[in-house]
C-alpha cells in the first residue's frame, strides 16, 4: 500500500512538472524574445517583407483614395470620419480588457463604457463647434435660443450626465466584481484621457481650416511611410525595444524626409483656398476668403553669388517646418507608447480592421499626438493675440437682445462724439 502512494504521488509530482514545463514552452512562445541576438527581428531581416510590404501598401492606397474623397467634400465630412474613427478606437480599447465571463454577471456594464464615451464627446465638441453652431441657426430665432441656452449652460449639463454615469457605475457594484468593475472604470477613464480628449483636438484644427488638420496628418502619415522604407532597405541598428523593426536608420531618414516634406506640402497645401478658409457654420458649401498673409508668397533676397536673385517662400511654410519636427522626433513616441501598451497586454494589433496596418488604433496612435500640438501651435503662435472686429460684432448680435444693441450703438456713438471734441 504504501509502496502504491509513493508511485501515485511520483506520478503527481511528475505531471505537474510536465504540466510547468508546457506551460513554460506555451508561454516562450507566445511571446518570443522580440529582442534576439543580431537583430534577427528587424524589417531588413524579414523573409517575408515584400509579402507583408504588398498587403500594407494596397491598404494604403484605399484608404488614401477614401481619404481624398472625404477631404474633397469638406469640413463637415471630415468630421463625420474623425468621429467614426473615435468610435472604432473606443471599441478596440474597450475589448483589450473585456473578460466575457465577468460581462455576464454584469449586464448593461458595458454600455456604462460607451455612457461616458459619449458624454465626453458632447461635452468636447461642444465646446469646439459651438460658435459654428450658433452661426448656423441664428436666421432662427426660437432655434437660435434654444441652442444659445444649451451652449450657455452645456458644461452645467455635461457635468450632471457625468454624475449620473458616476451614480450608475455605484449602484451596479457587485460582490467578488470590485476589482474588475474599478479596472474597467479606469480604463474607461484612461481611454477618454489619452484618445478621444486627444484626437478632439483634430476637429478644433479642421474648423480653423482644413489646411491646419490636413498638413499635420499628412506628416505623420509621410513620417511613418519613410520610416518603414528606410528601415526596410537600410535599418540595421535597432531604436527602441518596445518596437524591435525600429531601427536608428528609419528614424533619422524619416526625419529628414518630414521636414523637407512639411516645407513643400505647406506650399502645395496652402495654394488652395478652400482648405485655408475657416469655416465659421455647419455648412457643407466650398469656402472663398481672402487667404490673409500667412498664405501669400513672400520674397527673399539671396546673396549675390546666386543665378536667382530671391526666393519666394509662404510665412506659413516657416511654421511647417516647427509641425515637420514635432512629427519627425516627438509624435513617433506616440507609437512607441501603444507599443509598450500592446506588450503589457500580450497582442500584435490593437485590431484587424485594416488589413496589413492592424486596427485604427495603430494607425491613430501619433496623429493624436499630432492633433495636440497642432491645435496648441496653432493658437499660439499663428492665431493673433487679439480680438477682431467680426468676432466681437458676432458676440455682439447672437448674445445681445435688440434693445441691448440699440443701447450699446447709442453709447458707443456718444463717446466716438466726445472724442471727436477731444481732439479738437
Amino acid at each position: 500500500m504504501a509502496n502504491m502512494q509513493r508511485e501515485n504521488t511520483m506520478n503527481i509530482l511528475q505531471r505537474n512538472h510536465s504540466g510547468r514545463v508546457r506551460h513554460r514552452r506555451h508561454s516562450t512562445e507566445a511571446t518570443p524574445d522580440i529582442n534576439g541576438p543580431g537583430g534577427a527581428n528587424l524589417l531588413v531581416n524579414d523573409q517575408n517583407k515584400y509579402k507583408s510590404m504588398f498587403v500594407r501598401a494596397r491598404s494604403s492606397l484605399w484608404m488614401l483614395l477614401g481619404f481624398s474623397l472625404v477631404v474633397y467634400m469638406g469640413h463637415l465630412y471630415i468630421c463625420g470620419l474623425i468621429v467614426g474613427i473615435q468610435i472604432f478606437m473606443a471599441r478596440e480599447l474597450f475589448n483589450l480588457r473585456k473578460q466575457a465571463n465577468e460581462d455576464r454577471q454584469l449586464p448593461g456594464f458595458r454600455l456604462l463604457n460607451w455612457y461616458f464615451f459619449f458624454t465626453a464627446m458632447l461635452f468636447a465638441y461642444g465646446r469646439f463647434v459651438s460658435q459654428q453652431l450658433v452661426n448656423t441657426v441664428a436666421s432662427d430665432k426660437p432655434l437660435y435660443q434654444v441652442v444659445n441656452g444649451l451652449i450657455k449652460y452645456q458644461m452645467f449639463i455635461c457635468y450632471f450626465l457625468y454624475i449620473a454615469g458616476f451614480m450608475w457605475f455605484i449602484l451596479t457594484l457587485k460582490k467578488r466584481r470590485y476589482k474588475y468593475q474599478f479596472g474597467q472604470y479606469a480604463w474607461t477613464h484612461m481611454i477618454l484621457l489619452l484618445v478621444f480628449a486627444q484626437s478632439s483636438f483634430t476637429v478644433a484644427n479642421i474648423f480653423e481650416g482644413i489646411f491646419w488638420f490636413l498638413l499635420p496628418a499628412s506628416l505623420i502619415v509621410v513620417n511613418d511611410v519613410a520610416a518603414y522604407f528606410f528601415g526596410f532597405f537600410f535599418g540595421r541598428t535597432p531604436l527602441i525595444k518596445l518596437s524591435p523593426k525600429k531601427t536608428w536608420e528609419g528614424f533619422i531618414g524619416a526625419s529628414f524626409a518630414t521636414i523637407l516634406s512639411a516645407f513643400m506640402l505647406a506650399n502645395i497645401l496652402g495654394s488652395f483656398q478652400w482648405l485655408t478658409c475657416p469655416r465659421k457654420d455647419l455648412s457643407t458649401g466650398w469656402l472663398h476668403c481672402d487667404p490673409g498673409p500667412l498664405f501669400k508668397p513672400k520674397s527673399y533676397p539671396l546673396p549675390g553669388w546666386f543665378s536667382w536673385k530671391e526666393f519666394s517662400v509662404m510665412p506659413v511654410q516657416w511654421h511647417a517646418l516647427a509641425l515637420g519636427l514635432f512629427a519627425s522626433i516627438i509624435a513617433p513616441f506616440g507609437g512607441f507608447f501603444a507599443s509598450g501598451l500592446k506588450r503589457a497586454f500580450k497582442i500584435k494589433d490593437f485590431g484587424d480592421t485594416i488589413p496589413g496596418h492592424g486596427g485604427f488604433t495603430d494607425r491613430m496612435d501619433c496623429q493624436m499626438m499630432m492633433a495636440v500640438f497642432a491645435y496648441i501651435y496653432h493658437q499660439s503662435f499663428v492665431v493673433s493675440q487679439g480680438f477682431p472686429v467680426e468676432m466681437i460684432l458676432d458676440q455682439i448680435l447672437n448674445h445681445l437682445t435688440d434693445e441691448e444693441q440699440h443701447d450699446l450703438h447709442f453709447l458707443l456713438g456718444r463717446i466716438l462724439h466726445e472724442r471727436q471734441l477731444e481732439q479738437q
